[in-house]
């Protein structure tokens, strides 16, 4: 018989004392009505990077969706199955989210894999594939002459936020909702070593320390 995580018993058990008393009307009203979350983040798997914590949200205030280096794929309504899509499809046409936010960070251990192009990032794996949607046939990416690995890194990173905004509109439901007004889409990108949140400047095309923006 395998023995459930300890951890994870005291941690409910902590939940279920100290904050489930508190929002203890929020979780039936949303078992009674449901969800209706206004905002939708695009996430990483990273356990360093939760996007719950981040933005200090209760029950009920984010629809999430977590993959390696928060990536979206581009629309391809083919017979495989397409996670990622099927979540951005009930978030924009079901709950009619006014906000998609495609979260990057520091660290991104999917983004070094694939800047290290180490094993076992190969073209057959689960990995390779999926990091292979971050570039566009014929795309080469590079490390430039003046930066550190460090700044590489950093620099492939928030492309990643980029190209997954660019992927989003792929969607025709998420075009439409755009451009429709409707929906805004989002960037942010998360330091993971000082807690630090930079959003994205779409016009200025830079990220800008969230502190300083209002």
């Amino acid at each position: 018989m395998t023995t459930f995580p300890k951890h994870l018993l005291e941690g409910y058990r902590a939940f279920a004392t100290q904050r489930l008393p508190a929002e203890q009307n929020r979780y039936r009203e949303l078992s009674v009505k449901g969800q209706s979350p206004e905002t939708m983040v695009i996430g990483c798997c990273d356990s360093r990077v939760s996007p719950e914590v981040i933005f200090d949200a209760g029950p009920g205030e984010l629809f999430v969706v977590r993959n390696i280096a928060n990536l979206v794929p581009t629309y391809q309504p083919d017979e495989n199955a397409h996670g990622v899509s099927a979540a951005l499809e009930f978030a924009v046409t079901v709950l009619k989210v006014k906000h998609i936010v495609v979260l990057g960070h520091a660290q991104c251990g999917g983004i070094r894999a694939f800047v290290d192009k180490i094993e076992p990032l190969t073209p057959g794996d689960f990995i390779g594939k999926w990091m292979q949607m971050f570039i566009k046939p014929g795309e080469v990416v590079e490390q430039r002459a003046h930066e550190t690995m460090a700044q590489f890194v950093e620099r492939i990173e928030k492309a990643a936020v980029f190209r997954s905004l660019e992927n989003l509109m792929t969607f025709p439901f998420v075009r439409k909702a755009v451009e429709s007004g409707q929906m805004q889409t989002h960037g942010a990108y998360f330091g993971v070593a000082e807690g630090s949140l930079f959003v994205l400047d779409k016009v200025a095309k830079e990220f800008k320390n969230a502190r300083a923006v209002a």
